[in-house]
């Protein structure tokens, strides 16, 4: 005769939850506190529309840009990024996808990058061709009080809507993009 009660032998064969319940629990905690410590960093670093700001500019490739008249239209992306930053390396090709599909403006500035000759060489071996203005001694990116690249600020009417930085999927521009034309 058996001395196990049938309750032990029906649970030897249940599946046992609680370490997926664990380990889900897990997840979720560390996704969060990541979530909040990225925000709080991004909210830190995001560059801040200065007061006064000059709107108009002359870019590399020739162009007279009045961002102020640009963002009335529709948001503008302004893109702070440098040829020296490796994580421009990977979020420029992005940029360069929003401004080949003409749906938003986008003015780079090439921050501390050299002269216009050196930033055209550089664009054209990575194909990118988004209009960019050369702010080589970092003054239009101290006055925007910005800390990092790449950065990013989105405006509208003239006026910032949303900023931030770091790395940027093109989906997730153009879904930023698409909330600012609201």
């Amino acid at each position: 005769m058996s001395t196990s009660s049938p309750d032990t032998k029906f649970s030897k064969n249940k599946p046992n939850y609680s370490k997926f319940t664990q380990f889900a629990k897990s997840f979720i905690s560390y996704l969060v506190i990541f979530v909040v410590i990225y925000s709080l960093v991004n909210w830190w670093r995001q560059p801040v529309m200065p007061s006064a700001p000059t709107l108009q500019f002359h870019s590399v490739q020739g162009h007279s840009i009045d961002v102020n008249r640009l963002s009335t239209q529709k948001p503008v992306l302004i893109y702070f990024w440098g040829t020296w930053c490796s994580v421009c390396r990977r979020t420029s090709p992005s940029v360069q996808k929003i401004a080949n599909n003409h749906n938003y403006p986008v003015i780079g500035v090439a921050v501390s990058s050299g002269e216009n000759q050196d930033i055209l060489q550089y664009m054209h071996k990575k194909d990118l061709d988004f209009i960019t203005v050369n702010d080589d001694s970092g003054n239009i990116f101290r006055q925007w009080q910005g800390q990092v690249t790449p950065s990013y600020v989105i405006l509208k009417n003239g006026k910032a809507v949303q900023s931030f930085t770091g790395i940027q999927p093109g989906w997730l521009l153009n879904l930023r993009l698409k909330i600012a034309s609201f």
